[in-house]
């Protein structure tokens, strides 16, 4: 006769050979009855010398359903269905890592098995005898598969075979399947007939954290119940009840590192605790975490986020190292700073933020601005992701740092784009009140004002002005410094574009800008309807009328002596060569600005297309 060691469920193939299996004769050790915030006796709270140590995860793993921390919807779904009879044949419990799913199982099997006396609740009473085997993992009748191990078509026959044998002392046979989307497509198929129709005294429940994996025909076979990541909060007083039991002071600021590292985990944040337990044995402290955790202090940290918000690559870099020569893990570095950036971009957004170790993410929020924090979070989580193959994590973690400190402003790429085509405003705010794109630097005009001998008409007419007498000079004595003038009002890429223009003058009513011929992109984009519409209200506002009429021109080679005709391209398009047409390209203000924003550079520009004789210009279409 086979015997299994405590604490571990019997097999399907195990049931399979003994089908009455009893026990030997040596004494169950008892399970724990409850969980309270005082530290238990000795012989129900084993220790080291105890039978053997068991870890904290399973000492205090909840024995009644108002023991699952963060699952309350869970305990009243499965308290409701046993306290009315309606208990389904099949459960499927879907959720992360360490939340209670097989806990919540096996107090669901108790309560299906329980013969000991308690009141009209569905709570186990956690004394009788098959409380306790069901608690020790020596319930014959409640088996729990390692779907993992247990993967095959072979095993779910057994399975098939064994459901049929009656349960040896309770009144149900209770199947607890961990993992079960690790089954192969053949074991879900020969599973489907017993799990749709299995017989009255069997129950099946389901554990898995990846519920995607799982055919719908499993799906639909069972009551689903999605288990939720524990709040911090009720982590920190779990962690808090655990070490009064195990009778070791805490710091509070220990408890929500700890709280705040298992990211929604009961029992990683109780492992955690298990290791400072083993270094601290009379009173655990923030140093031992972070010495544990491998993280930075919080004042690294605020060094760190203040160099970056100072734009000081230097000091960055000198606070990573100071960090890391204390002992933090670089990666663990760049995750509490990411916290941080977290807590400031909800504080942006109007949210309230969790809290970051003393350093005011609200502020941060204010300064940088939404987007400006979302490219920087972006950034960390690419080095992260670079950090898990690379074998040279501080480096990365400068490097990140260092493009950190240097980021300006952002606006995201959805304002740029409605920007670029004339429908935003003025330009963003940046760090310190500068522009996102910097200082634009404009190069010396050291052309005349006078007209090219040749000028050809290849604007577009925005709007009328109805017929008035009085000289241009009486709207604006400098036409090009009122042109500039617009574009600053304008704003935005527009500035850049206006600020090419060679001369401007008035003739009659009508304002004429002349560009050279390589301004023609910017004379493109000047042109289109709903810049052409922000100029000529920008013009109607500076020089006072009402109504106005724009006219943009652009310079070109001689094309005779009819002003009306249409201008000639700039000969040699196709012919430049290739550093030419880069070099134009990069002393463009429109490539200039994407190539800073979004920190690309050239790599090959093709020559402009030419259009075939006889057809009319795109921009005239």
């Amino acid at each position: 006769m086979g015997t299994c060691e405590p604490g571990q469920g019997l097999t399907a193939a195990a049931i399979s050979s003994h089908p009455f299996v009893r026990w030997a004769s040596h004494r169950r050790p008892s399970a724990p009855s409850g969980i309270t915030a005082v530290a238990r006796p000795a012989d129900d709270n084993p220790g080291p010398t105890a039978g053997g140590y068991r870890v904290v995860a399973r000492r205090y793993r909840p024995q009644t359903f108002g023991e699952l921390i963060g699952q309350e919807h869970v305990a009243r779904g499965l308290a409701g269905a046993i306290t009315t009879g309606r208990v389904g044949h099949a459960y499927l419990f879907t959720g992360a890592r360490g939340v209670g799913k097989t806990s919540a199982a096996r107090v669901l099997a108790k309560a299906l098995q329980c013969r000991g006396s308690r009141d009209s609740s569905a709570e186990p009473c956690n004394a009788c005898e098959s409380c306790r085997d069901i608690a020790a993992g020596q319930d014959v009748d409640v088996v729990e598969i390692d779907a993992a191990s247990n993967r095959g078509i072979d095993e779910i026959r057994q399975l098939r075979q064994n459901v049929a044998i009656r349960p040896a002392r309770g009144s149900h046979k209770i199947y607890i399947i961990d993992e079960v989307h690790m089954l192969t497509r053949e074991a879900f198929n020969a599973l489907l007939k017993t799990l749709e129709e299995p017989p009255a005294h069997v129950k099946f429940v389901l554990c898995t954290t990846e519920p995607e994996k799982l055919p719908i025909t499993i799906l639909s076979r069972c009551q689903r119940f999605d288990f939720l990541n524990v709040d911090t909060a009720a982590i920190e007083g779990r962690l808090a009840e655990i070490a009064a039991a195990e009778g070791v002071a805490i710091d509070p600021q220990a408890v929500r590192l700890i709280a705040a590292r298992a990211a929604g985990s009961m029992r990683d944040s109780q492992s955690l605790l298990e290791q400072l337990l083993a270094v601290s044995a009379e009173r655990i402290g923030v140093d031992d975490v972070h010495a544990i955790l491998g993280t930075g202090r919080d004042e690294g940290i605020a060094a760190l986020v203040e160099a970056i918000l100072g734009g000081n690559p230097g000091r960055a870099v000198e606070a990573v190292a100071a960090a890391t020569a204390g002992g933090a893990d670089a990666g663990g570095l760049l995750e509490q700073l990411l916290g941080v950036l977290r807590d400031a971009m909800l504080a942006s957004v109007g949210c309230e933020p969790r809290g970051s170790g003393g350093i005011d993410a609200s502020a941060i929020g204010r300064e940088l601005g939404t987007e400006t924090i979302l490219a920087m979070m972006q950034i960390i989580d690419h080095t992260l992701g670079r950090m898990r193959l690379a074998g040279h994590a501080e480096v990365l973690a400068e490097m990140a740092v260092v493009r950190l400190a240097s980021l300006e402003n952002l606006e995201s790429i959805a304002a740029v784009v409605r920007r670029l085509e004339g429908t935003g405003g003025g330009s963003p705010a940046g760090r310190g009140g500068k522009t996102a794109r910097g200082e634009q630097k404009k190069k010396p005009d050291h052309r005349g004002s006078d007209q090219p001998e040749e000028v050809a008409a290849v604007g577009t007419s925005v709007g009328r002005m109805p017929e008035k007498a009085g000289a241009a000079s009486q709207i604006a004595p400098e036409p090009l410094e009122l042109w500039r003038q617009v574009g600053q009002s304008v704003g935005g890429i527009v500035e850049g574009f206006v600020a090419e223009a060679a001369s401007a003058c008035w003739r009659e009513d009508v304002l004429e800008v002349t560009f050279p011929a390589a301004a023609e992109p910017a004379c493109s984009f000047l042109r289109r309807p709903e810049v052409a519409a922000s100029i000529a209200a920008a013009v109607e506002s500076l020089a006072g009328r009402s109504r106005h009429k724009l006219f943009v021109q652009a310079a070109a080679e001689s094309n005779g002596s009819d002003p009306g005709r249409p201008p000639i391209p700039p000969a040699g398009g196709a012919s430049r060569s290739q550093a030419a047409l880069v070099r134009e390209a990069r002393e463009h203000p429109f490539v200039e600005q994407a190539t800073r924003l979004f920190d690309a550079a050239i790599r090959r520009v093709d020559a402009p297309a030419e259009e075939p004789a006889g057809t009319t210009p795109a921009a005239d279409r």
